[in-house]
């Protein structure tokens, strides 16, 4: 099978990295989803990386 052309070029998701960064927002990672751009901030990938487990052992941690 042939890899389907994509429909926008390098300088589109630079320039929407830009534009998002402009708005004052951390980027924190670029995703591609069926044609679209997807630009998620710094801030909710760090919030959605923990897990109920992760959370029980910070809050049950011992010192």
């Amino acid at each position: 099978m042939k890899a389907q052309r994509s429909t926008f070029r390098k300088i589109d998701i630079t320039r929407a990295v830009q534009a998002v960064a402009a708005g004052g927002v951390t980027v924190g990672r670029v995703e591609i989803e069926n044609g679209k751009i997807v630009v998620v901030s710094a801030e909710e990938t760090a919030t959605s990386s923990t897990n109920p487990l992760d959370n029980w052992l910070k809050s049950n941690a011992r010192n």
